[in-house]
């Protein structure tokens, strides 16, 4: 077993994902004062950043503050990015796994949960996480068609992703136009017929996962009313004793404050409304050739012998009128052909970072971060601390002489790519992506105005790389 880390074998990682947990697990790796460690971190797009760029809000720019912190540490100088390649197509995982040291998965959760209802397929009925990714101007999204002609939309889910697709919806040309969403979906929400979204929720107020300032920005919508039905937030004794208990935190807490001051407010007569419904579970979507109503199932709470708060769905139904219905109740990670997977977790399996096989067993070099690892839970900075393990038990696995004997050689990767004819993009070529994104956005008083196809990305890269 191999022991590298100095002068003479510097210790070499490939990453697997650009996202926060890619560049956490590179920082932590390249800041470790007694080792010589040297970083490639592998992305199927273009650009950096994973759900920084394609995922937060762009009405949330302060959050997108954190890349400068990945910059810093895509500047050192034992750092590489290698831009659109995919493992699986490009090179194979096992494969990569022989040109390096270790491998770090670090490529998230990019699957939707689904309802598994009557309907769900049916057109008009989308993941919001399609609808996040074509507003954030995903190339993989950017010609996907949303009913937005529609008066009325439901969004699934009680999280800070059905939250953020609900602000979207209702925000108005003004406050879009000084955003970074990709220009096509600025003209396709400022022009749509989305008057009202309807929130569901399965379990009640006290349990809803948003966060605090989510809902407080739900409360200071420019162009639309927040509605709360006031007997939704009239205290049951599921929920009371879930607020008694260890369970709750000031979050729960807190948000319950919130619905309970929106209940309490009279419309202000702006002309969109977004209405927060908890206690549904959606039973069926219908309609004739695409979406026009949704059945859900009103619930009631009882507390389980565990303490926790559990939602059971009463013979009551209602019937919501409605064009689109987004879902957005987790997200799973995806499988890679030669790296272990749990399908039910929908994670890589692993001991503290250490990816393991059936029956618990190491699988030798290969280590994960962020949701893959420990599913979509947590916010940006989780994947600090998350990272951190991670890198402590490789780094405690290399100390220990436990890494796979390989020859890694710096120019392996490049070699390889360059010999398949594949046009990967360095981090300079992401650099001349990002000045050409802004330059095109501050014509329009804009922050950018963002590349939404490959072959754009990628012609911007291939000037810098030809020197052109």
């Amino acid at each position: 077993m191999s022991n590298p880390g100095d002068a003479s074998e510097p210790l070499r990682v490939a990453i697997v994902g650009s996202g926060p947990a890619g560049f956490y697990a590179a920082e932590a790796l390249l800041s470790h004062p007694e080792l010589d460690v040297e970083v490639d971190m592998i992305d199927r797009l273009p650009t950096p950043f994973g759900l920084v760029r394609a995922g937060v809000a762009p009405d949330h720019p302060k959050i997108k503050n954190v890349i400068k912190r990945y910059e810093k540490t895509a500047g050192h100088e034992a750092y590489r990015f290698f831009g659109h390649v995919t493992i699986g197509r490009d090179i194979g995982a096992e494969e990569l796994a022989g040109l390096y040291h270790a491998v770090v998965w670090a490529y998230g959760a990019g699957a939707d949960r689904k309802l598994g209802i009557p309907g769900e397929e049916l057109p008009g009925s989308h993941a919001a996480t399609e609808f996040v990714a074509w507003y954030n101007g995903h190339p993989d999204f950017a010609d996907r068609e949303f009913n937005l002609d529609c008066e009325r939309v439901v969004v699934i889910g009680n999280g800070n992703v059905a939250a953020d697709v609900a602000r979207m919806l209702v925000l108005p040309r003004a406050e879009l136009e000084v955003t970074d969403t990709a220009h096509f979906a600025i003209e396709g929400l400022a022009e749509s017929n989305v008057s009202e979204v309807v929130v569901l929720g399965r379990r009640g107020p006290a349990q809803a996962a948003f966060t605090n300032p989510e809902v407080r920005e739900l409360g200071e919508l420019t162009d639309a009313d927040v509605v709360v039905d006031p007997a939704a937030v009239e205290p049951d004794e599921a929920s009371t004793a879930f607020l008694e208990s260890d369970a709750a935190d000031n979050t729960n807490r807190k948000n319950l404050e919130s619905f309970t001051e929106f209940a309490q407010r009279e419309p202000a007569g702006k002309p969109k409304r977004v209405e927060l419904r908890f206690l549904r579970t959606p039973l069926e979507i219908q309609g004739d050739g695409r979406v026009e109503r949704i059945v859900v199932g009103v619930n009631e709470l009882e507390l389980g012998e565990d303490g926790a708060v559990r939602a059971r769905t009463t013979e009551e139904t209602e019937t919501i009128e409605c064009g689109m219905v987004l879902r957005s109740i987790g997200y799973l990670g995806t499988e890679i052909d030669g790296v272990p997977y749990d399908a039910q977790a929908g994670v890589i399996p692993n001991e503290r970072g250490r990816v393991v096989g059936d029956g618990g067993d190491p699988h030798p070099g290969h280590y994960v971060v962020g949701w893959i690892k420990r599913g979509p839970t947590g916010v940006i900075g989780t994947n600090k601390k998350d990272a951190q393990e991670t890198i402590e038990t490789l780094l405690g696995d290399a100390a220990a002489g436990k890494l796979p004997e390989r020859e890694a050689d710096r120019d392996a990767l490049p070699d390889l790519l360059t010999e398949r004819g594949i046009h990967f993009v360095e981090f300079d070529g992401w650099q001349a992506i990002d000045a050409l994104e802004q330059e095109r956005g501050a014509g329009a008083g804009r922050p950018r105005i963002k590349l939404t196809a490959f072959e754009e990305m990628l012609e911007a890269a291939r000037k810098v790389r030809d020197g052109g």
